[in-house]
C-alpha cells in the first residue's frame, strides 16, 4: 500500500522484546518509528486536526508552540505539510539536534532560559502564550492543557499496546510531562481491564515530585503542569528518576545493548528495570521508546560534529577532497 502523505504512517508501530533477564515479559513500544521521530506525532496531529474542524485554525494560521523539541518537530512536520507557519520556543535545555530539525522544518525557533518554574516570566511557555495572544490568525495547540492531547493516545496508542499483546499486557511504564500519553493509554487499557497498571516517570525536581523544584536537564517528561489532561484517575503510580540516573541509563542502552534512544526512553529503563524485580513470569510490561537518542549525541555522549575531521594512519593515502569552510 501506498501512502498518500507522510500523515498517514503516523501510529501502528511495533512492540519489541526486550531481553534484560527479568522475570516479567518486557517489550518496547517504538514510538521513534513515527515519520517525525517521536511518541509526539500522535497527538500533535490529532491536535491540529481537532483545531482545523472547530474553526480555531485556518488557512494561512500560524501555529505556537512551547515545546523542549519533539512536540514541536512534530508540528514542525505537520504545519510544513499543511501550509501553515509554525513558531516554537524551547528551554536551554533542548539537545541542540532537536533545535536543528525544528530549523530544517522550516520552524522559527525562540530559545528561553531553562527556568525553575512556568510561572517565570521568562519561560518559554509564557513567551508562547504571549506570541499565541499577539499574532493575528495563531493558534497555540499547548498540550499541557488541551484535552485533544490524551485523547488522541486513547484513540490510537492505547488500543494498539492491547491489541498488539492480545490484551496480557499489566503494566505501561512511560514518561510524564504533559501526561497525555499515559492518561490516554491508561484510559484506554483500563476500560478493556481495569487491573492494568500505568506508572509514570517524572523528573524528580519537576513541581510534581519535588518540594522545591529546580530546573532540570532530562527531555520529554517532567510534571511541572497539572491540568485536565492528567487523569489521576487512571495512573497508579508516578516515580521520580535524576537527570544521571536517566542520562546514564541512555549510554548503557546504546553502548552495552545497541539501542540508541532518547533521555526519556533511558528514564523509562531505568524506573522498569526497578520495577521488574517485584514482579512475575506472569505479567506482561510495555515500556514507551518515545523517539531515538540521534536527537541528544552531544548533550547525553558529549560527541561534538565537526565539519571536518581527519584522521592521520601512517602509511594510509591522503584524501582527494576534503569537506571544510
Amino acid at each position: 500500500m501506498a501512502y498518500k502523505t507522510v500523515l498517514e504512517m503516523i501510529g501502528n508501530t511495533p512492540l519489541m522484546r526486550l531481553d534484560f533477564g527479568t522475570k516479567p515479559t518486557l517489550l518496547a513500544k517504538l514510538e521513534y518509528l513515527n515519520p517525525g521521530g517521536s511518541i509526539k506525532d500522535r497527538c500533535a496531529l490529532y491536535m491540529i486536526e481537532e483545531a482545523e474542524r472547530e474553526g480555531k485554525l485556518k488557512p494561512g494560521g500560524t501555529i505556537v508552540e512551547a515545546s523542549s523539541g519533539n512536540q514541536g518537530i512534530s508540528l514542525a512536520m505537520i504545519g510544513k505539510i499543511k501550509g501553515y507557519r509554525v513558531i516554537i520556543t524551547a528551554p536551554d535545555r533542548t539537545a541542540p539536534e532537536k533545535l536543528a530539525v525544528l530549523k530544517a522544518y522550516g520552524a522559527e525557533v525562540h530559545v528561553c532560559p531553562n527556568t525553575d518554574t512556568h510561572d517565570d516570566p521568562r519561560n518559554y511557555h509564557t513567551f508562547a502564550e504571549y506570541m499565541a495572544r499577539t499574532i493575528p490568525g495563531a493558534y497555540m495547540p499547548n498540550q499541557y492543557f488541551n484535552k485533544a492531547n490524551p485523547q488522541a493516545h486513547y484513540l490510537s496508542t492505547g488500543p494498539e499496546i492491547w491489541e498488539q499483546t492480545e490484551g496480557t499486557v499489566t503494566h505501561v511504564i512511560c514518561g510524564a510531562g504533559s501526561c497525555g500519553t499515559m492518561s490516554g493509554i491508561g484510559r484506554a487499557l483500563k476500560e478493556r481491564n481495569p487491573a492494568i497498571k500505568i506508572i509514570g516517570v517524572d523528573a524528580a525536581t519537576s513541581m510534581y515530585s519535588s518540594k522545591e523544584p529546580k530546573a532540570y536537564n532530562v527531555e520529554g517528561l517532567g510534571i511541572d503542569v497539572i491540568s485536565d489532561t492528567f487523569d489521576q484517575k487512571v495512573v497508579d503510580e508516578i516515580l521520580p528518576i535524576t537527570d544521571a540516573d536517566a542520562f546514564n541509563m541512555v549510554r548503557k542502552l546504546s553502548l552495552q545493548y545497541g539501542y540508541l534512544y532518547g533521555i526519556s526512553t533511558g528514564a523509562v529503563m531505568h524506573i522498569a528495570l526497578e520495577y521488574a524485580k517485584n514482579l512475575t513470569e506472569k505479567d506482561v510490561v510495555v515500556v514507551i521508546f518515545a523517539d531515538s537518542g540521534r536527537n541528544y549525541l552531544s548533550k547525553v555522549f558529549g560527541y561534538e560534529i565537526k565539519k571536518a575531521e581527519v584522521s592521520a594512519i601512517q602509511g594510509a593515502p591522503v584524501p582527494t577532497h576534503v569537506i571544510s569552510e
